[in-house]
């Protein structure tokens, strides 16, 4: 028996929506492969997904030239670089402006988020700081219980073997 009639439009969950996403791309270009063999078509396929991330497949005989699609995908990696190397930049000015250095350039508004960041931060590692004696004392408790566990069962021991050499 078949499936249901999938309604089409946007799946809202991310996840779902990046696995069904993946399954259907591969699953094309299967077909886009399968009909380049069985029809003796040309085929040439392009896909972006929302990441920009771009798939491509060319059939061996197609007469668009593999150079316009790489051509496209490496405006498109281009792209990315730049992106992610300006995204590299801001970290690195915002990792200064933490360590307090350049802050000048900040306005009131951006070294008062800077200070509530900071300040956020350093409650947290006291807190942690603060828990690390405490687990420290139940280690201890640990510890101290079962050296009176083996310490009685050194014991019985001793006591077992002076019964028997006896």
């Amino acid at each position: 028996m078949g499936r249901g009639k999938t309604e089409i439009k946007r799946i809202e969950n991310s996840s779902n929506r990046q696995v069904t996403y993946s399954k259907r791309k591969n699953g094309i270009i299967k077909k886009a492969k399968e009909i380049t063999v069985l029809c003796d078509a040309n085929v040439s396929l392009v896909i972006y997904g929302s990441s920009g991330k771009m798939h491509e497949y060319c059939s061996p005989k197609t007469e668009l030239s593999g150079n316009k699609l790489w051509d496209a995908k490496h405006e498109n990696l281009q792209s990315e670089i730049d992106r992610i190397k300006k995204e590299n930049e801001n970290m690195q000015i915002e990792l200064r402006h933490l360590g307090g250095e350049d802050i000048s350039s900040l306005n009131y508004e951006e070294l008062i988020a800077y200070e509530d960041a900071l300040e956020n931060g350093l409650t947290s590692i006291r807190e942690k700081k603060d828990e690390i004696p405490k687990i420290m004392r139940k280690h201890e408790l640990v510890l101290q219980e079962e050296n009176k566990h083996l310490m009685f069962l050194v014991q019985q021991g001793e006591m077992a073997h002076g019964r028997i050499s006896s």
